[in-house]
Parts: C-alpha cells; sequence; structure tokens
C-alpha cells in the first residue's frame, strides 16, 4: 500500500471521488440551510482556476492510485491563503488522513509565500472544528452560541510564527506522512 501527495486540479479525473464525496457530504448535511435562494451550491462556488499556483493549489492524497484525501487554498489575500475542499474518503476515516492533508496543505501554503491560513466550516461539521482546533487554529467566531444556528465557523492560523520553531512546519508535515 503507497501513499502519495499529487498536486493536480479540480478537473482532474483522479479528484473524482473528493468532489462527489464533498457533494453529498454538503447536500446530506445542510440540505440548503446555508445557502441563499439562487446562489450557486457550495461545491459550484468556485472555478477550478482559483486552485491553481501561483495563488492556489489542489492535492490529492492518493492510496495506490485512487483519492482517499485531498484538499486545496486559494488567495485570500496578499498573505493569507483560504483552505477549501478539505476531505478525506467517508470509509477511511478517523485514520490520520485529514491531519496528512491538512499538514501538507500548511507546508504549500508556505511554499507559496503565505503567513496565515484563513477557513471557514460549517456549523454541523464537529469533526471539522476539532481538526482545525487539535493544530492550531483559532476560532474566529463566539463559541458560546447555540451550535445548531446555521452559520460558517471561521478559523485562522499564522504560519510565519510556525518558520521559528526548531522543525519547520515542512519537516512536520513529512513526519505525519510516515
Amino acid at each position: 500500500m503507497s501513499e502519495q501527495f499529487l498536486y493536480t486540479t479540480p478537473l482532474d479525473p483522479r479528484a473524482k471521488p473528493l468532489i462527489e464525496g464533498l457533494t453529498f457530504e454538503y447536500d446530506t448535511r445542510y440540505g440548503d440551510v446555508l445557502r441563499e435562494p439562487g446562489a450557486p451550491r457550495e461545491i459550484d462556488r468556485y472555478p477550478a482556476e482559483v486552485f491553481a499556483p501561483p495563488h492556489g493549489n489542489f492535492v490529492l492524497l492518493l492510496r495506490d492510485g485512487v483519492a482517499i484525501g485531498g484538499g486545496a487554498f486559494m488567495r485570500h489575500d496578499e498573505r493569507t491563503a483560504e483552505l477549501k475542499r478539505v476531505w478525506t474518503h467517508a470509509d477511511l476515516r478517523r485514520q490520520g488522513l485529514a491531519s496528512k492533508v491538512l499538514l501538507e496543505l500548511e507546508a504549500q501554503v508556505l511554499r507559496q509565500g503565505y503567513e496565515r491560513i484563513y477557513l471557514t466550516t460549517g456549523f454541523r461539521q464537529p469533526e471539522a472544528v476539532g481538526l482545525y482546533r487539535g493544530h492550531g487554529y483559532t476560532a474566529l467566531f463566539d463559541e458560546v452560541a447555540d451550535p445548531e444556528t446555521p452559520r460558517k465557523l471561521p478559523f485562522e492560523k499564522h504560519l510565519a510564527t510556525a518558520r521559528h520553531h526548531s522543525r519547520p512546519v515542512a519537516a512536520v508535515a513529512e513526519a505525519a506522512q510516515r
């Protein structure tokens, strides 16, 4: 069993499980609860080009050539990347794959010159909230609000300070892949 990261595009046929998995996830957890009438579905809000270098990127975690995880980022502002589409295959969850993807994305964000990551997740995704909190992200929302109030939950993480630790972020990401 071999795993590898592949930088590609959401239009790559190997990305189909990620796109279909996210579409199913969003539809079953939220339906239209967070979508304005007439607005595109979350998965359709961004064209593939926003996830392309030099301002963004799209990565798949492949196991024996099959996508089992992935994620992307796009430019939020001059020094901030915005994470999108972080996903792991539903049958393979609770194995640390999301952490591997997140660490790889953080390392690539740094390689592309960003200092900060911004992201939002949904109020019905406690697993994602736990993932981001567990990786040092700061919540930018009222944490005592009713958890079933329809809303997006923003987080941020400043990566520039990670360069000053004894192990560079890329080394941490590499170690997590082992």
